[in-house]
């Protein structure tokens, strides 16, 4: 069974609700018709009902009927959302008036239903643009505790059995946060190892805080961030496994790991790779991916208390697919 088979089995076997805001474009409306067939989760569907079923009926499409279905423009609960979201957002200049129109927005009303506990995840992009995606998720369901900055991590799946977990590994950030600080990217590594046990299966994630040095072979500013960034993330979950900093080989390569790093319970045995700052980790798992021929899973966004996710807008069906699934496993692990 293939990775992502058996993280469709673990969304088939705890079904959660999740938002499909962008009801109307038609590669999200096929997916929610596969996600429905298949039973992957319980959908909602955000759009107007006279488009969708249009729509539906132009692609054969005979499982909508199953997913609930909101008007965002004639929705039951829209002035008791638009009150709660003039509370929450009253202090930063919104007005109730501001806050009306807000509710009536796909992205914004089904953060508004998670918020209200009749969601668990949401899923937008194939529209939307990533800010449009972050900008309602941050300001109502906001971020987990103890955690400050959003990041986005890759699932990369090699043919190499041999590096991290049976050839699949964790890579973090690779989509978000450009310049973390050394809190926020302890705050990545947890997220990681949260997204490795949750979505990947990890059963115990092994965290190397990846730089050019490996335990002071090298002095740099940055090296000091990295190593900076392993003793927040120990702070933050003493139980993690992690180490830092290591440098990729002594990371994933067993002989390398207890030539340049005696004694970690890491060095080479990594399955959940952290990158000191964006531009490295984006660069490295497009590498992995085109020169190695791994298949790169997501990103997948972490960090926010319920889980929200963005698609490309060149996504095809089977992605949607697959990202439902993803973010039913991270709204069951949300819920611990």
């Amino acid at each position: 069974m293939s990775l992502i088979e058996k993280i469709i089995a673990r969304a088939k076997a705890n079904k959660q609700r999740i938002v499909l805001p962008e009801a109307e474009e038609e590669r999200t409306l096929c997916a929610a018709d596969q996600v429905l067939a298949q039973d992957i989760a319980d959908l909602i569907l955000i759009g107007n009902p006279a488009k969708v079923h249009a729509l539906a009926e132009k692609h054969g499409l005979k499982n909508i009927d199953k997913a609930t279905l909101i008007d965002p423009e004639n929705y039951e609960r829209s002035e008791e959302l638009a009150q709660l979201l003039f509370q929450l957002r009253q202090k930063k200049g919104l007005t109730l008036e501001q806050a009306h129109e807000l509710v009536k927005n796909p992205l914004y009303l089904g953060c508004m239903i998670i918020k209200t506990e009749g969601a668990d995840g949401q899923i937008s992009g194939a529209l939307s643009t990533t800010g449009d995606t972050l900008r309602p998720a941050l300001q109502i369901i906001k971020t987990a505790p103890g955690i400050t900055c959003v990041s986005g991590a890759m699932l990369m799946i090699t043919d190499k059995p041999e590096y991290g977990e049976d050839g699949v590994l964790v890579f973090a950030d690779v989509a978000v946060t450009p310049m973390p600080d050394a809190q926020q990217l302890g705050q990545i590594a947890v997220c990681a190892a949260q997204t490795a046990k949750s979505v990947a299966g990890f059963a115990e994630p092994r965290v190397a805080m990846c730089s050019f040095s490996t335990k002071g072979s090298a002095s740099h500013e940055v090296v000091d961030k990295v190593v900076e960034a392993t003793a927040v993330a120990k702070q933050l979950d003493p139980t993690l496994k992690i180490d830092g900093e290591l440098q990729a080989d002594a990371a994933l390569v067993p002989s390398v790991g207890s030539k340049k790093a005696p004694g970690s319970e890491i060095a080479g045995k990594a399955n959940v790779l952290v990158f000191p700052n964006l531009e490295v980790g984006n660069i490295g798992y497009k590498l992995v991916q085109r020169l190695a021929g791994a298949q790169a899973l997501g990103p997948i966004l972490q960090g926010i208390a319920r889980p929200v996710n963005d698609l490309s807008r060149g996504c095809s069906v089977e992605d949607i697919v697959n990202l439902v699934a993803i973010t039913a496993c991270q709204a069951m692990d949300a819920k611990k």
